[in-house]
């Protein structure tokens, strides 16, 4: 059995000081009035976020990730006072998201359970009530799974769809960082004005910025505009513990791309954006899905972590692609629904992508080790840039533009 290469690379270095102040704890007023750090051509400067109008390759493509947040932070209280959250992070049965949100009656997930010391059994309950129509939901904890567990919901009323009840009681699960309570505000601008399919619990943030006249205004420009799906795991906010990234595990997301958008990925010439870290782990895990085809191998468990690193990279973007569309025309699928646990750190090397749109991230993080991948070195110049000139961090906080040097 051959070595795995991992990463030589020690998280220490992408570390840098984040005072609690700069975190953008609420949205601006409009979401187009963020602030832009354009790096490109070794350069960096300041503009508006409208500004990405004029600073975008001509007829570059963009791509969104269309996740939508669902509201996955349920409240129960039990007989003795004391407060239970249920967190929803993924379905169990049925296993496949949409089917979990069509549920009627009963639906499992894999939850992380807040006081979980209070609940030890035992069914909690909690009356929903949906257009006048009052009914029970129930819940009860079953086997533990690491940190979280498996919890069964069920209710008698068939009329209503899971999806329908989290949405009526459900809370909207911001960052931990922000460190407040969700709030009226963050139902509408936790959520991008293009998001469609439910499925995340924490939003692709770059795309926050984007309104309807923005997208507009790009398709009428020459920028065609992509959509791809990938769900957004709670893993995003799980923090590197090892001292090196070799030794860090990381999460598996789920991600859904339908053979029309893989036709016009196949068909475009020229440069394609990324609109978020999220959107750059889909595009690239469908090269390494279409290597995966090329070289024999199972694509049954997705993209692994390493396999960017370790699997034949020579393939071009053009084979890799018609090797995936050659596999879904086979199999007669009008999409594709496949799982990723790609990590991308400075020294991989892009297949697909030109250029991402992105915020600012945390010290010590794998999305900051993504940035660095894409600028190399300079990462630590365009933090310090933004840091001295007043730009917000993270979720709710300011914009980016890096552009990958030639």
């Amino acid at each position: 059995m051959e070595m795995m290469i991992k990463p030589d690379i020690s998280i220490g270095d992408y570390t840098y000081n984040l005072p609690d102040e700069r975190i953008a704890k609420y949205p601006l007023a409009n979401r187009d009035e963020s602030k832009l750090l354009v790096y490109k051509g070794g350069r960096i400067c300041e503009q508006k976020f409208p500004d990405i109008l004029k600073e975008l390759p001509e007829s570059s493509m963009l791509a969104f990730n269309n996740t939508k947040v669902i509201r996955a932070r349920l409240k129960f209280q039990k007989a003795t006072g004391a407060e239970i959250e249920i967190f929803c992070l993924e379905p169990l049965a049925p296993a496949e998201v949409q089917m979990a949100f069509d549920s009627r009656k009963q639906t499992t997930w894999k939850c992380i359970v807040g006081n979980a010391r209070k609940w030890k059994s035992g069914a909690l309950n909690k009356e929903v009530c949906i257009n006048g129509v009052s009914f029970e939901l129930s819940i009860v904890r079953g086997e533990r799974m690491g940190d979280a567990s498996a919890i069964s919901f069920n209710w008698e009323n068939a009329n209503f769809s899971f999806a329908e009840i989290i949405e009526e009681i459900g809370l909207t699960p911001i960052p931990p960082y922000l460190n407040r309570e969700t709030e009226d505000i963050d139902k509408d601008r936790y959520q991008t004005v293009y998001s469609e399919h439910q499925g995340s619990v924490a939003a692709p943030t770059a795309g926050l910025h984007f309104t309807g006249d923005i997208l507009r205004t790009l398709e009428q420009r020459n920028h065609p505009l992509l959509n791809v799906t990938l769900h957004v795991g709670a893993g995003t906010f799980k923090p590197v513990k090892s001292e090196v990234i070799a030794e860090h595990d990381m999460h598996t997301e789920h991600f859904v791309i339908e053979k029309v958008a893989l036709e016009r990925l196949l068909s475009h010439n020229k440069k394609l954006i990324a609109v978020g870290t999220t959107s750059v782990r889909t595009l690239e895990s469908l090269y390494w899905y279409g290597v995966r085809l090329l070289m024999g191998l199972p694509i049954d468990n997705g993209v692994e972590q390493w396999d960017a690193y370790n699997l034949n990279g020579n393939y071009s973007k053009k084979e890799a692609f018609e090797a995936l569309m050659k596999f879904m025309e086979t199999k007669k699928l009008s999409h594709l629904a496949g799982k990723t646990a790609i990590i991308i750190v400075p020294g991989y090397g892009f297949k697909v992508i030109n250029g991402l749109v992105t915020n600012f991230h945390q010290p010590q993080s794998t999305l900051l080790l993504l940035i660095g991948a894409i600028v190399g070195k300079e990462w630590k110049t365009i933090y310090d840039y933004a840091l001295e000139n007043d730009f917000r961090f993270l979720s709710y906080g300011d914009s980016s533009l890096l552009m990958i040097e030639e």
